[in-house]
């Protein structure tokens, strides 16, 4: 019994988009490691009274993500898609996109410290079954260790336009 191939992502497609937003989404929390806060208290009277100021520290990640097609809550050109990111953040991962001349994602990344959210856009590059795309992921913040995460990432992924499913991969920096 041979086993099933997996589809594989034309670049340039709204799913291929999608998926590469989130896969960048994961790949970002996989390689932050726990924020600071500086632990010195008021050093004057000037300082008092003030919270302490967050160390911002950076990370270089690269991630990839499957994701699958939910019919149930998904309408049209506007697909929730969700699944696994594997790479420097690996976690859930929760995409809702709308897919048209420009793909734009709105991505959730969930790891075991902390949520990373953001945005991408990206342009199909073929048609067919399988559609590449490629374009850009915004990290825009998150919760507990990402709370003030921010940063760009490249976008690259594939749309089957069979299933809806989307392969994406994402490779950038951001702090957090």
């Amino acid at each position: 019994m041979t086993k099933p191939r997996r589809a594989r992502l034309i670049p340039g497609s709204p799913a291929a988009a999608i998926g590469l937003a989130i896969v960048v989404l994961a790949c970002w929390l996989a390689l932050s490691s726990p924020s600071a806060l500086a632990a010195t208290g008021p050093n004057n009277a000037h300082d008092a009274g003030h919270a302490p100021a967050h160390a911002a520290r950076m990370m270089h990640a690269t991630d990839e993500a499957h994701l699958l097609y939910i019919r149930s809550r998904s309408a049209g050109s506007h697909l929730f898609e969700e699944g696994t990111a594997h790479g420097t953040l690996p976690g859930s991962v929760i995409a809702k996109c709308n897919l048209g001349a420009t793909f734009v994602a709105n991505v959730t990344i969930s790891t075991r410290t902390g949520i990373i959210r953001g945005h991408g856009t990206a342009t199909p590059h073929a048609s067919g079954i399988y559609e590449s795309f490629s374009g850009t992921l915004t990290i825009t913040g998150g919760t507990g260790r990402y709370a003030h995460a921010h940063g760009h990432a490249g976008l690259y992924g594939v749309f089957n336009r069979r299933t809806y499913n989307l392969i994406v991969q994402t490779t950038g920096s951001f702090s957090y």
